[in-house]
């Protein structure tokens, strides 16, 4: 029998297969292109940085000798100082506080060791000139502050407390009332007013707020302004009605009310 050998079979070119190829071709050569591209930006930034790499090293170089330096001043500079500072006001400390406990002729000499220092401390100007920067030269300002305007001395007290800075509940108006007070020793209430109304204003609790809505009113009513020493007061009635100030109330609203 004779045996014959099949030819191979092709199939028909069609126009869904030539869309196929060609689609496959030309996804093919994006494909390609796109890795082209991306091996050209490769190359260009390999040779940017070959050509910029002294400078990057020295960029680099900057940013970590600066993280380093600030980690270093803050380790070996600025804690060991802020110790310094806390050990130096320790006594001045102690005669201020000394000094708001004693009497007359016993308080001025106390108030001023605490200012000029003692015992081999400094004293807190002292402190405050060699560390400023520092919480406890910060905090000098306003021992000065308060030291000051007990001696007598009322503009040296409104500069220092000027230069005190705080976020402290209680503190931070406390220092600003003192300003008030200062004006008042000076005789300007008008500016006094107004320290005693910022410190009301600053924080809202039971000993500062009511202590100086009380001096804001007794001052506005000095100054002839019944709406505001009302205003005051009112506000000590409604909000603070158990402070002891709370108790005067009634006295000074008459003069307030009296003025209108």
């Amino acid at each position: 029998m004779a045996t014959y050998k099949k030819r191979g079979y092709k199939p028909k070119a069609t126009k869904e297969n030539d869309e196929v190829e060609d689609n496959f071709n030309e996804e093919e050569s994006t494909t390609a292109e796109v890795f082209n591209n991306l091996d050209e930006g490769a190359n260009k930034t390999e040779e940017w940085v070959a050509g910029n790499q002294k400078p990057i090293l020295i960029a680099i170089g900057v940013v970590v000798v600066a993280a380093l330096a600030y980690l270093g001043y803050s380790r070996f500079v600025e804690q060991p100082k802020e110790f310094e500072a806390a050990d130096e006001i320790a006594q001045s400390q102690i005669y201020f506080e000394n000094a708001l406990d004693a009497t007359n002729k016993d308080q001025d000499s106390l108030f001023n060791l605490a200012l000029n220092g003692g015992n081999g401390k400094y004293g807190l100007l002292k402190v405050i000139d060699n560390y400023g920067g520092t919480s406890s030269g910060n905090l000098a300002h306003y021992y000065a502050g308060v030291a000051y305007l007990n001696i007598g001395k009322y503009k040296e007290a409104i500069d220092q407390l000027e230069d005190f800075k705080s976020d402290d509940e209680i503190l931070a108006p406390l220092a600003k009332g003192a300003i008030g007070d200062a004006f008042m020793q000076l005789n300007q209430p008008e500016e006094a007013l107004g320290y005693y109304e910022k410190a009301a204003s600053m924080r809202k609790n039971k000993f500062t707020t009511p202590k100086f809505l009380m001096k804001a009113a007794i001052t506005a009513i000095q100054l002839k302004k019944g709406a505001d020493a009302e205003k005051h007061l009112s506000k000590i009635e409604e909000e603070y009605s158990d402070s002891p100030e709370a108790e005067n109330v009634p006295v000074y609203l008459g003069q307030a009310q009296g003025l209108q």
